[in-house]
């Protein structure tokens, strides 16, 4: 369309605005995209979401999208903007800030004189945007635009500031990304110190961390024991609930926006489309965002060839500056969501279908301060080997049974990557992930105590796959020791700060779960040394320390084992995971390998501090029982 012709044209424009329209779905069954049947079915889903009717005749099967703009086209008079045909002026973006044209979601196409035509998909939503341009002298009349051509637009016009804003969003004092090579002086001259001493004077180096490595294991041990009394006391028994009816949903559903990030995902696709399309939850309030590099082919490439629900939507995001990972991809994305509730999965999840339906009436019921509901994981492929099934108990141990013990204390909760749902205003008022750490989600669950609010843990599961072959194993786990490291450094900056914001309950919980998971791996070879005490042989500390000092340890050591075998027990004691039982006396043989993975956590740490170690994903199948 010409200027020429809009000039001509915009007087028509305003007016037609202003005439009384008949319904949408009148204007669609005319068309004979629908029938009234469907018409009337679409109107009752209405009253009982509250979606827009266009969303769920879309959501339903029952038109397209085209149909729809095309109906809003003749229902409003309006016209349309091919916004990739003919894109928006770029000088027409400074008429406003970013902020307004993403929370409306409209992009300013043409201006002619006073009038700006505003490319919107929602033009019964227009009101606000005419009243903020008419504060710059312009009036603004609404052009009708497909929502992926907004988007499109968005994206392509502010793609280096989103791209810079997407890697800073979090504040410097409360984000890794201030770590430089200057910093990493004081750990080298740390290790040079340990390993001189231990040539230089063994026995007291070996002492020294011995005493360490029994402090850590306390704070380990008091931290896991705590949580496991709790978790038994609230539910009055040693076997697992049975899962509790679905709690009752709002009157009034809200809008989900679920970020999945993808990296080279060869495998992924078809599988993922078919564990989402099991979802229950109101397709029309339902936006799935897939989030890929923009340089990531590979994934493209499979999203090509599988087939995307309406519902579901790639998000590229641009490089910037070489840094490649998920919090950041997360970062780049959260703009571009439209649900007031911003959840996580990760690409090899498959939740239950009635996940989003617990989490919006939960919010719906929760108090302000619950800002992050975290559901249960869990593995699908259990049975893959020996590594499976000791993973599998790992998981049950620590999110059916420690993890919601610490959140009824109201201690710290350190979040899990995927399967978390937040309050969208608060997460983007904490500045969203923490683009530059590994394990983006441990970060969070502090930054989100600190501001005051609170994490629960809902009844819901999400079964991935358990990574089962052994050197991914021990990548995984050292990106998130690597993770666990540099949250603790990050919060521990300003230690007396951490405790004003914390207060000391949660304070020690902080020092319990980050000083005790990293001490009992980088310690572990010490803690092995107990094992000759049990054997009766002699101890290497047993000239320095006295024997029953020794001995108390050896039965700290003794009841960590036996705390551990008791939460692993509880843990698989439901039906459908009651065939993993004997093997959780198998656990002291699966964590020595952590080891390894700690050592190279730390090596990372040094040299190469925001590496991502990229997880394959796609090598198992769903097991029955899942």
């Amino acid at each position: 369309m010409s200027e020429q012709t809009l000039r001509l044209t915009a007087p028509a424009l305003a007016a037609q605005e202003a005439r009384p329209h008949l319904p949408l779905g009148r204007h669609l069954v005319r068309a004979g995209v629908i029938t009234q049947l469907q018409l009337l079915r679409a109107l009752a889903m209405q009253a009982r979401i509250g979606a827009p009717l266009g969303e769920i005749l879309i959501a339903e099967g029952w038109a397209e999208r085209n149909d729809i703009l095309r109906a809003l086209a003749a229902q409003s008079g309006l016209q349309h903007a091919d916004l990739d045909r003919q894109p928006p002026a770029w000088t027409l973006f400074g008429l406003a800030s970013r902020r307004f044209w993403f929370d409306h979601r409209v992009v300013p196409w043409l201006r002619m004189g006073p009038m700006i035509l505003v490319a919107t998909e929602r033009p019964d939503r227009f009101a606000p945007i005419r009243a903020e341009l008419a504060r710059c002298g312009l009036s603004a009349v609404p052009v009708l635009a497909r929502r992926a051509e907004i988007d499109r637009a968005l994206a392509h016009h502010y793609a280096e500031g989103l791209a810079a804003a997407a890697s800073n969003r979090v504040p410097a004092e409360m984000s890794c990304r201030t770590w430089r090579p200057l910093a990493r002086i004081p750990a080298a001259l740390a290790a040079v110190t340990l390993l001189l001493g231990l040539v230089a004077m063994p026995l007291a180096s070996f002492v020294a961390l011995f005493v360490i490595a029994v402090l850590t294991l306390l704070l380990f041990v008091g931290l896991r024991g705590a949580g496991f009394v709790a978790h038994v006391l609230d539910h009055h028994a040693l076997l697992a609930p049975a899962p509790p009816r679905a709690p009752p949903l709002p009157e009034r559903l809200p809008c989900v926006s679920v970020l999945v990030p993808l990296y080279k995902e060869r495998e992924i696709a078809d599988a993922l489309v078919e564990r989402l399309s099991r979802l229950t939850y109101p397709k029309a309030l339902l936006d799935v965002i897939l989030v890929l590099e923009s340089h990531d082919d590979v994934t493209r490439a499979a999203l090509a060839r599988a087939e995307l629900p309406h519902w579901m939507r790639v998000i590229e995001v641009p490089p910037h500056r070489g840094l490649t990972t998920k919090p950041r991809a997360m970062n780049y994305a959260l703009d571009f969501c439209r649900g007031e509730i911003i959840g996580v999965w990760d690409a090899e999840d498959a939740p239950l279908p009635d996940q989003i339906e617990h989490v919006a009436a939960r919010f719906a019921q929760a108090p302000p301060e619950v800002v992050c509901l975290q559901g249960i994981l869990d593995y699908y492929n259990p049975r893959s080997n020996w590594r499976a099934r000791c993973f599998t108990i790992e998981y049950a141990s620590w999110f059916r049974v420690v993890l919601p013990g610490i959140a009824r204390l109201g201690l710290v909760v350190p979040l899990g990557g995927t399967t978390l749902f937040f309050r969208r205003d608060v997460l983007e008022e904490l500045g969203g992930w923490d683009a530059h750490n590994v394990t983006e989600d441990a970060d969070l669950g502090v930054r989100l105590c600190r501001a005051g609010y609170r994490t629960e843990l809902i009844e819901t599961v999400t079964y991935e796959e358990a990574n089962f072959r052994t050197w991914p194993w021990v990548k995984q786990r050292s990106r998130w020791l690597k993770g666990f490291m540099k949250t603790y450094l990050v919060h521990m900056r300003r230690p007396a700060r951490l405790l004003a914001d914390l207060g000391w309950a949660r304070f020690l919980g902080v020092q319990a779960f980050f000083l005790g998971t990293l001490g009992q791996f980088l310690l572990a070879p010490v803690l092995w040394s107990f094992w000759l005490i049990l054997l009766g042989l002699d101890h290497p500390a047993h000239g320095v320390l006295p024997g029953p000092v020794l001995t108390a340890c050896a039965v700290v050591f003794m009841a960590a084992e036996a705390l551990s075998f008791a939460v692993g027990v509880v843990a698989v004691a439901a039906p459908q995971r009651r065939f993993l039982l004997p093997w959780v006396l198998t656990m002291p043989l699966y964590f020595p390998l952590g080891v390894v993975a700690a050592y190279k956590a730390l090596w990372e740490l040094a040299a190469d501090p925001f590496f991502w170690d990229k997880t394959q994903h796609g090598q198992a199948g769903e097991e029955p029982a899942a």
